[in-house]
């Protein structure tokens, strides 16, 4: 496969998918889309990067040749053979301006969002896999895998097997804020996905120098606006709190969208919006 005409072809699937109101949408009542336009970048296998994130946050965590081994264990290549495809989901005007006025708890169409757009999500992690598979390029989305887990990192704390945001910075799409979201160039109010990939695509370009580049506070300026917008006390100077955040999601959003909803969902968020970032990388 061509490089370029294979990113295009990835990102033309994508937005293919998003384009079907059916698939695109807040929920199953709400026709309005629950995705904006897509972005899409891509790493190889053998980036120095995923080695230093195994390193750092644990032996579980898995590079994209461990993550590619757990689907095809019969496999025998080697990483450079394989590329990480990684798309970002921002989310619409629509929803950033609910959630935007929010103080204390997950607007509706946030919480929609996470839980019917994560199923959108899904959906294209599952087509791209297989898209590419059928074309005869294996390929696998291991957030999809029955062996994706979380565990505790001794570094970090709670820590998921493989972190689409970390593969997102490996692949040129943007640099970690103060709060630990990624900051891209549609801002952080986004959702990503990610395949691993036995294909030759070159790897995006990073624009950036160091892994928090884009956020105004670690970049030296002044800004405190997601310390200011988290309910939980969760963010600080020191950065994010996880355990704190978690919590507050678990015991206190949790319930309250539950009750709202009908159903519980993990959605919080109030740090990506009304924020400098919010949907853009700031200058």
């Amino acid at each position: 496969m061509d490089g370029t005409s294979g990113t295009e072809w990835i990102l033309q699937e994508i937005e293919s998918l998003l384009a079907d109101p059916d698939l695109n949408r807040l929920g199953p009542d709400l026709a309005e889309p629950v995705w904006d336009s897509p972005l899409i970048g891509v790493s190889r296998g053998d980036d120095p990067l995923y080695a230093e994130f195994k390193e750092k946050i644990g032996p579980f965590y898995w590079t994209p040749l461990d993550a590619f081994r757990t689907r095809f264990p019969e496999a025998d290549l080697a990483d450079s053979h394989l590329a990480v495809i990684v798309w970002v989901l921002p989310q619409t005007e629509a929803t950033r301006r609910e959630h935007r006025v929010c103080t204390s708890f997950p607007s509706r169409r946030w919480s929609l969002a996470r839980h019917y757009g994560e199923a959108v999500n899904d959906r294209i992690r599952d087509h791209i896999a297989r898209l590419l598979t059928d074309a005869g390029y294996p390929a696998a989305a291991p957030v999809r895998l029955p062996e994706f887990r979380r565990e505790v990192s001794e570094r970090f704390g709670i820590a998921s097997c493989w972190s689409e945001r970390h593969a997102a910075y490996a692949s040129g799409l943007g640099t970690f804020g103060l709060c630990d979201g990624l900051i891209t160039e549609r801002g952080k109010a986004v959702r990503l996905g990610s395949v691993v990939a036995a294909v030759d695509i070159p790897a995006t370009p990073r624009p950036y120098h160091s892994r928090t580049e884009y956020c105004l506070r670690l970049a030296g300026g002044e800004c405190d606006a997601c310390i200011r917008r988290c309910p939980a006390g969760a963010i600080s100077e020191a950065g994010h709190d996880k355990e704190r955040c978690f919590a507050y999601i678990r015991e206190t959003a949790m319930p309250h969208v539950e009750g709202e909803l009908g159903f519980p969902v993990s959605s919080c968020g109030l740090c990506q919006t009304g924020v400098p970032c919010e949907s853009r990388r700031p200058r």
